[in-house]
């Protein structure tokens, strides 16, 4: 009797690793299935995702893999030694860095970028001016860029110790005040200091020399007004430069890096 007890208990528990063994297998082919059904119905995005990206790098760029997220809208697409991005199911918009991003076969065009673009020439296109610190070159200008700057920022003085070289090269480049500190600044004391000046382009460059003089903040200086549109527009840091065609330019550049950029060299 307790041998014919022992073989049903080793009958039974042969039968449950043989259930448990045959449940997983299913299941793994099941996930497997499911994966590779996935896959495959992305391979069209991930074919343009790639060509658009490698077209937008100028160099190639590799899918790993692409997988579905739990939005319906959105698939996660993981770059081979890169980032993991989102982009919509068929691959035809990409996020990336917060902006929305349009993929076509041969290229990626940035809406984001493009909307703010339209917007920063709209509210540039309402200053005056004579509300900004001008330095013109003697001939006509061939194009002009606008600066946020401020004092006591260092690559400011810089770009401003070029300010021969932009004009040689026919760049007007045209000021607006932006205290890195705000407006209770020091910084944005000398800036009105300059913008309340009889001669505010002498002035503004003696300030960022070092040369020291009596504070001036004037009634009806715009620095106030030029920080609170750099804010607007995105501004973190100076100098951020703004070219004729809407384009933001964050950091020092060079007059002929500004040159080539213009396309007026």
């Amino acid at each position: 009797m307790k041998s014919t007890i022992r073989e049903a208990r080793l009958v039974k528990t042969d039968f449950t690793r043989w259930f448990l063994t045959a449940i997983s297998v299913v299941i793994s082919t099941v996930v497997t299935a499911a994966f590779a059904s996935g896959e495959e119905n992305f391979s069209d995005a991930a074919a343009r995702l790639e060509a658009g990206l490698s077209a937008m790098v100028g160099s190639p760029i590799t899918i790993d893999r692409v997988s579905p997220t739990e939005s319906e809208d959105l698939i996660e697409v993981s770059i081979v030694d890169g980032p993991v991005l989102y982009a919509t199911r068929n691959g035809d918009f990409l996020l990336l860095n917060g902006d929305l991003l349009k993929v076509t076969s041969s290229s990626i065009s940035n809406l984001s970028e493009e909307r703010r673009i339209t917007d920063r020439l709209s509210l540039m296109g309402e200053l005056d001016t004579n509300d900004m610190i001008v330095f013109s070159p003697l001939e006509p200008p061939k194009a002009h860029i606008t600066v946020f700057t401020d004092i006591t920022c260092g690559f400011c003085r810089k770009l401003h110790l070029e300010m021969d070289d932009f004009n040689r090269r026919g760049i007007e480049v045209r000021y607006l005040a932006f205290p890195r500190g705000g407006m209770t600044s020091q910084g944005a004391k000398q800036l009105a200091t300059a913008w309340c000046a009889r001669n505010r382009e002498a002035t503004l460059t003696s300030l960022k020399a070092g040369v020291e003089m009596p504070l001036n903040d004037c009634e009806g200086n715009p620095v106030a007004e030029h920080y609170a549109l750099g804010n607007r527009l995105g501004v973190r840091g100076t100098p951020a430069i703004v070219t004729s065609d809407g384009q933001m330019i964050p950091g020092y550049r060079s007059a002929s890096d500004i040159a080539s950029l213009l396309g007026i060299e």
